[in-house]
């Protein structure tokens, strides 16, 4: 299996912008197509994808008796937290200086009693039911549920690993089991939860992603053209189900099928969404997700404030600066916090297991000494 899934980082790219055109596209006043109004499931997207990925390169390990779960805690703190920390400081001191400027940016948004499980990432898992701060990420806080839980999905996953249909049935019955029950108990759909219910939101999707890892690390699919198929067909099947208004369940269903085909376009060998570019755009994704929110708020009221604008909508062409201009702010993150911190935090370690070998090595060297 290859280490890097260009097709699938590509895709990345294309599901963070799915959910800026939902979040955006109000503020242009021109209503909204059944396709963008169903951007929310691009988060459901990602969650698949997470768990395709983490079980790429951590489930061996765990089968194996190798995984070393502070390690792994550690590079997914790394993975997320430092953009997620950087947005909220900077939140904080794009509305006190919109505040000095007399600005007024919202006063739902420095929800001091939601700030400490931003700060511990449990603000998905009903801990932070005020709000406030960079709502998207409620999906981080998820993602970080998955992730401490990911040794309860491995012992799952693992001994199904020479039966992958079963593992795929099994999980797409959980899909359509949890959000049909999820509605029929709270009363909206589960691909609707944020704060009060994130962290379960994320538990059908990570478990698809985990067992589509198994079904495509057994060649199911060997040819390029069954993969671009496979690709296509995804794609239209979920346009298809937003334009007809079928359940989100059986779209989360087709992200599956769409993730195995991109994933098996890599190992049949198509250099389908491979260009550099694609796969850039796909690297900084993460940062487009997270600035999409804080971006929206400078740039709306900052262009209220200077044009003398009324309204809740923009003009077009202003609207458009909006949405492209996403892109350059999260490539400003990317290279400016998230990869240098990830990689400051990777080359560190895990602060505690650090003093741990350090002292372990003084008791080896003193117990030398003695001899």
């Amino acid at each position: 299996m290859p280490a890097n899934i260009k097709p699938l980082t590509a895709m990345r790219f294309f599901a963070a912008m799915w959910v800026v055109a939902m979040d955006y596209t109000p503020s242009l006043g021109l209503g909204m197509s059944s396709l963008v109004a169903k951007g929310y499931l691009g988060v459901e997207l990602f969650f698949v994808l997470s768990g395709l990925i983490l079980s790429h390169v951590y489930m061996e390990s765990f089968g194996e008796r190798r995984f070393r779960y502070p390690d792994f805690l550690w590079a997914r703190l790394a993975r997320v937290y430092p953009v997620h920390l950087a947005t909220l400081v900077g939140l904080g001191l794009v509305v006190g200086a919109a505040a000095l400027v007399g600005v007024d940016a919202g006063d739902k948004v420095l929800a001091w009693s939601s700030l400490p499980a931003q700060l511990t990432l449990t603000q998905a898992w009903g801990l932070g039911l005020a709000g406030g701060w960079n709502h998207p990420s409620w999906s981080i806080s998820a993602e970080w549920f998955a992730y401490l839980t990911f040794p309860a999905f491995a012992f799952v996953i693992w001994p199904l690993r020479g039966r992958p249909w079963i593992a795929v049935l099994l999980a797409i019955f959980l899909v359509i089991a949890l959000n049909i029950g999820f509605q029929q108990l709270a009363g909206f759909r589960l691909t609707r939860a944020t704060i009060a219910w994130g962290a379960l939101r994320i538990v059908p999707c990570f478990a698809l992603g985990c067992a589509v890892w198994l079904l495509w690390r057994s060649d199911v699919i060997r040819s390029p053209r069954v993969a671009v198929a496979g690709v296509l067909g995804s794609v239209a099947a979920v346009a298809a189900c937003a334009l007809i208004g079928a359940p989100d369940w059986l779209s989360v269903c087709l992200f599956g099928a769409l993730i195995l085909s991109l994933g098996s376009l890599a190992s049949t060998g198509s250099r389908l969404l491979t260009a550099p570019l694609w796969v850039y755009l796909g690297e900084v994704s993460f940062a487009v997700y997270m600035v999409c929110i804080p971006w929206q708020l400078m740039f709306e009221h900052g262009a209220r404030k200077l044009l003398g604008l009324s309204g809740e909508t923009l003009p077009p062409l202003l609207w458009a600066v909006l949405f492209v201009g996403v892109v350059p702010a999260a490539m400003a993150v990317h290279h400016l916090v998230e990869r240098p911190a990830r990689e400051a935090m990777r080359r560190h370690g895990v602060p505690f297991m650090r003093r741990r070998a350090a002292l372990a090595d003084r008791v080896a060297e003193v117990a030398l000494a003695r001899r």
